[in-house]
């Protein structure tokens, strides 16, 4: 039986940008101050600086980002984080992202593989797609950053 790809915070990200540019997280845009927003916003603008708060509209993200800051994390978060407490803890790594074109930081895992040894502060990064879990019916998807070129 095949799993069904189930992104784990549904309208984050996108494995098929419109603009054709592939895996992208998605945010929102003012258009009456073109404040971007991520994770995105749908009620009403939260710049507080909005000449008077316009409608929004989902926009792609960069695909690409230079690293700002990182670190790795090497205990076992507490529930609802899923692991299996039976098994080994492997640390991973947590990487924040200044996006290329919007310039707010966004907060992600590093790809499997890619660890603190690998990244360096204003690394070029992009956004891929990632799997958190996965059940007997589902895959969870959510969004990895790697250094551009694969792991170093």
């Amino acid at each position: 039986m095949a799993r069904t790809r189930t992104p784990v915070v549904s309208g984050w990200f996108t494995e098929d940008a419109p603009d054709g540019g592939g895996f992208r997280l998605l945010g929102t845009r003012c258009s009456a101050c073109t404040a971007v927003f991520f994770p995105r916003e749908d009620a009403y603008c939260r710049n507080p600086h909005c000449p008077g708060g316009g409608d929004l509209a989902e926009v792609p993200l960069s695909a690409r980002g230079r690293v700002w800051s990182y670190t790795d994390g090497r205990y076992r978060p507490p529930a609802p984080y899923v692991s299996d407490p039976a098994g080994p803890w492997e640390p991973y790594t947590l990487v924040a992202v200044e996006l290329e074109a919007e310039g707010m930081v966004v907060l992600g895992q590093a790809a499997p593989g890619v660890t603190v040894a690998d990244l360096a502060v204003g690394m070029e990064v992009e956004v891929v797609a990632g799997v958190l879990n996965e059940d007997a019916g589902t895959t969870w998807t959510t969004w990895w950053f790697t250094p551009v070129g694969g792991a170093a």
